[in-house]
């Protein structure tokens, strides 16, 4: 971390003391509004736990997005407007698994004691980094490592984070949040169970056409932005290569690049893909080098405020991810 949040938060408190200052903060904060009143507040990290969130809970929450719409989790650090809005809420939703390394420091901050936490990943096989670059040079076994025991132990970079790629494992983080809800406000239990089962459906659905879209390309490469794609390549047979490593922020060297333009010859790869947050350049260039197409591939972990408010969730982006896989095969 580049700075204390204990020490951060103990400075908010002491501001907000100050009668003037304390109008000040509530009035420029991001706060829930009046149209949350009598709504389970929930504070999600990043775009998929906060859609999965807002699917579960439908009209009986009210869900605020910690990291902004359009911004690389990877390196966010959150403000005081945030940790204060940590204060109002019921549920602190984070999927965990390193993506957030920074959680736990704000859990230990946060003065609110009626907070829920939930680490939405709890539970579910993780890929170890290792394991992600072994698919890469074709060590296929399916070793798998749980959390640890109480699993608070991650350090980032340890584990792939992205587990949400994986409709399964994004069904099992949705029925996390569900059991959350359900414990927070038994009185609409009926309703969070029914939305469930509705979002379980889906997944299925999705995983269904996964299988069947990506199945005549099993044991096929794909050349991806950052190493994100771990889960649906396990899931779907498939081997990613990556132009950067686990975090987006792993800049690939000249050595590096080389080896991803000899292995598109080696592979017949056709299509390079690139992601929204990341810059496009090295993947353009390795593309121009090799002769192939560039596509765009989300890992979802940032979609931008336009898409959000387009409609976009986690389920039409992985549609789209869908045919983009297929179609960088044809």
């Amino acid at each position: 971390m580049k700075f204390s949040l204990r020490r951060l938060f103990s400075g908010v408190l002491a501001v907000s003391l100050i009668g003037g200052a304390a109008g000040l903060l509530c009035s420029c904060r991001r706060g829930f509004g009046a149209d949350a009143e009598g709504k389970v507040k929930v504070v999600a990290t990043i775009f998929p736990v906060y859609d999965f969130a807002k699917r579960i809970g439908g009209d009986h929450v009210s869900v605020k997005m910690l990291i902004p719409a359009g911004t690389e989790p990877h390196e966010w650090e959150p403000s005081t407007n945030d940790m204060l809005m940590l204060e109002e809420a019921d549920l602190f939703v984070y999927s965990g698994a390193g993506m957030e390394p920074w959680a736990e420091d704000v859990l230990g901050s946060v003065q609110n004691k009626d907070l829920v936490a939930l680490e939405a990943s709890k539970g579910i096989a993780l890929l170890k980094t290792e394991e992600v670059h072994d698919m890469e040079d074709d060590h296929e076994d399916d070793h798998e490592d749980e959390h640890d025991e109480d699993g608070h132990e991650h350090h980032h970079g340890m584990y792939d984070p992205h587990v949400w790629l994986s409709p399964k494992h994004a069904e099992a983080e949705m029925e996390a949040i569900a059991e959350a809800l359900i414990a927070i406000d038994e009185e609409n239990a009926d309703y969070y169970r029914k939305n469930l089962e509705e979002a379980k459906k889906s997944c299925e659905e999705l995983d269904s056409a996964f299988r069947e879209g990506l199945k005549p390309y099993e044991g096929g490469y794909i050349v991806v932005a950052h190493e994100a794609y771990g889960y649906l390549c396990r899931e779907y047979g498939l081997k990613q290569i990556g132009i950067e490593g686990v975090s987006a922020d792993q800049e690939p060297d000249a050595a590096r690049m080389r080896e991803i333009i000899d292995k598109v010859g080696e592979y017949g790869i056709k299509c390079i893909f690139f992601e929204e947050l990341v810059d496009p350049k090295v993947a353009q260039t390795i593309a121009d080098e090799a002769g192939c197409r560039t596509m765009a591939l989300s890992p979802l972990d940032g979609l931008s405020k336009d898409d959000i408010d387009a409609g976009r969730d986690y389920f039409s982006v992985m549609q789209d991810n869908l045919k983009a896989l297929v179609s960088s095969f044809e």
